[in-house]
């Protein structure tokens, strides 16, 4: 090979390698951006959820079988329209400790999806109350 052609490929090889570490870091950079953002929005959706609809929203009759998990739950609120994410919801269900438990339920959608898990957690608690109360008047 002529020294002009080397010199040609060793250009064009200098100019392909920065133009690839160029891609590179603006990908990378992109990438944490979004990731960034998501995991914002998705954070103030967690600590400052927003009801589906607005007031006064629509009231919707919900059961919840037993066996049912919290990821089933989720989901078929989502489709009911009764929350906007399942992802939040579950995380607010972990996060904050709720626990669901079989039974109907009347839910409205201008309810938050913590409203929502607080009124599942407290009838469960008040129906433990109760079945004790029950019990200790039957013995």
């Amino acid at each position: 090979m002529s020294r002009t052609t080397n010199e040609i490929n060793r250009i064009t090889t200098t100019v392909i390698s920065l133009s690839a570490k160029i891609l590179f870091a603006a990908l990378v950079i992109f990438l944490l951006y979004e990731g960034a953002t998501r995991g914002y929005a998705l954070g103030y959706e967690v600590f400052n959820p927003v009801a589906a609809e607005a007031a006064p929203g629509r009231d919707v009759e919900f059961s919840v079988g037993e066996g049912e998990g919290l990821f089933t739950v989720a989901g078929r609120l989502e489709e009911a329209g009764l929350i906007e994410s399942r992802l939040v919801f579950v995380a607010q269900a972990v996060l904050y400790e709720y626990e669901i438990y079989p039974g109907t339920y009347v839910l409205n959608s201008s309810e938050t999806s913590r409203e929502l898990l607080q009124k599942m957690d407290e009838a469960a608690a008040e129906a433990a109350r109760q079945e004790a109360e029950e019990e200790d008047d039957g013995q």
